[in-house]
């Protein structure tokens, strides 16, 4: 328990100390650049959605393949976590606004059940929300995540091609412009 508490404390620690935003529209942004010391360290992030699965609020494995043919917002996040308390009610709004045009939040909670199941009562989510562990931490450093840090969301076209990612708070005027740009019917 004490390791797990060290480990949130840690990610709140260095989100907190994280001042820069990072945000990286998949063919429109270069990716930031890496210092030159971490080169070696640093692998590119995949560009392909892998597949994993994780309990939902009432216990059950939700593989993320069960959104592959819509718009998925992927949000790594925690209840202690001051950024991911801002944009909760933002997420909640657009996932009504758009879910009719095949858009679905996902909310990866790296966080205690109750403490959880709380906060989506409190925030009025309802979108899918997953339970994970700190092995999550893992799959967002896969997925880009260089700083290790919370919030962090992924914006994934149809078929499960990453199209963005933002580390930090997420803002509307960042995220409503891609979501209709990948929900424009053609």
């Amino acid at each position: 328990m004490k390791r797990r508490l060290f480990g949130l404390a840690l990610i709140a620690a260095v989100t907190g100390i994280l001042a820069a935003l990072y945000w990286q529209d998949i063919g429109e942004l270069p990716p930031p650049p890496v210092p030159p010391e971490d080169t070696a360290k640093a692998a590119a992030p995949v560009e392909q959605l892998p597949d994993f699965s994780y309990p939902d609020l009432e216990g059950r494995p939700r593989h993320i393949s069960e959104w592959n043919d819509k718009v998925l917002v992927l949000n790594f996040w925690a209840t202690w976590c001051p950024p991911c308390r801002e944009e909760t009610p933002l997420f909640v709004a657009l996932q009504e606004e758009y879910a009719d045009r095949n858009v679905q939040f996902v909310g990866l909670a790296i966080d205690d059940k109750e403490a959880v199941i709380e906060f989506a009562d409190t925030y009025g989510v309802d979108y899918p929300i997953l339970l994970a562990d700190m092995e999550a931490m893992k799959l967002s450093r896969q997925l880009g995540n260089r700083f290790n840090g919370l919030p962090y969301t992924l914006v994934v076209a149809p078929g499960g091609k990453i199209a963005a990612r933002h580390f930090g708070g997420m803002k509307r005027e960042q995220i409503e412009p891609l979501l209709k740009r990948l929900t424009a019917h053609k």
